[in-house]
């Protein structure tokens, strides 16, 4: 697809750390970009800087999404690309044994709903909703009417001890993308998904940095922290590259994680 200055973007988690750098990579090429979040001040904040529409959404409540792609639709118009990149995890073995007391402790079932409820289900019903309004807008060439980024993670296929909830969900959304991709195949609506390694994010620039040097050395090349902008360019490739589709891509600098 050719980015012009007609074509609508939508970037969840777009108010910081990897969907903060895909909306903007997207209107510097020339998108009319929105971005959905749910922290108002970073979102509106980030908006402000690249000339896009916000859209307070909390992509676990129907309601919510509903009327943030309304609102972006009346600002933009409906958008050929979406880029779901809102999500988050915690950690904890599925049992786990105190080795002073020997007490067991279960991982809480509420907890592993809530993260595959803003993983998973969040990712089905935003590629669900964009999907929906996709199929309004004319075809463009080879046909194609729109294309969706969902952001795993590698912990799709190398979980960690204590990522049980976290990895399963990611995995679930890899597990989303060929179904739908050929759910829309006759549409012209194209899906593909992005397992980041580790990422210089907010929050993983928060940790000490021996741990930080510590995990660049862990990458076996380039020996770093990918960077944000590494993750967007990769988005644009998906957007431009019409033959990227149904595919699960890992972009980790070959890094294959430990159990812990």
């Amino acid at each position: 697809m050719i980015i012009t200055k007609d074509t609508a973007a939508i970037v969840t988690g777009g108010a910081s750390g990897l969907g903060n750098a895909t909306a903007r990579a997207l209107a510097d090429a020339g998108a009319k970009v929105s971005i959905f979040d749910i922290n108002a001040e970073k979102g509106e904040a980030a908006a402000r800087e690249i000339g896009a529409v916000f859209c307070q959404v909390n992509v676990m409540d129907e309601e919510s999404c509903e009327a943030g792609f309304a609102k972006a639709r009346a600002a933009n118009g409906q958008e050929r690309i979406f880029v779901g990149c809102a999500g988050g995890g915690s950690a904890s073995k599925i049992v786990s044994r105190n080795r002073e007391t020997g007490a067991i402790k279960r991982y809480p079932t509420k907890e592993f709903d809530r993260i595959v409820q803003l993983n998973l289900v969040a990712s089905y019903r935003c590629s669900a909703m964009t999907a929906e309004g996709m199929l309004s807008l004319d075809p463009l060439e080879d046909g194609e009417r729109g294309v969706i980024t969902l952001t795993a993670s590698v912990a799709a296929q190398d979980g960690q001890i204590g990522q049980v909830a976290y990895g399963s969900s990611k995995a679930g959304i890899n597990g989303l993308v060929l179904p739908i991709a050929r759910d829309l195949m006759n549409e012209g609506i194209r899906i593909n998904s992005i397992m980041p390694g580790i990422f210089a994010t907010p929050p993983m620039m928060g940790v000490p940095e021996k741990v930080l040097e510590s995990l660049a050395a862990s990458v076996p090349f380039p020996k770093r922290l990918g960077k944000p902008t590494e993750f967007a360019s990769l988005v644009l490739e998906f957007v431009r590259n019409i033959y990227f589709n149904g595919q699960n891509i890992r972009l980790d600098g070959a890094i294959r994680m430990p159990p812990r």
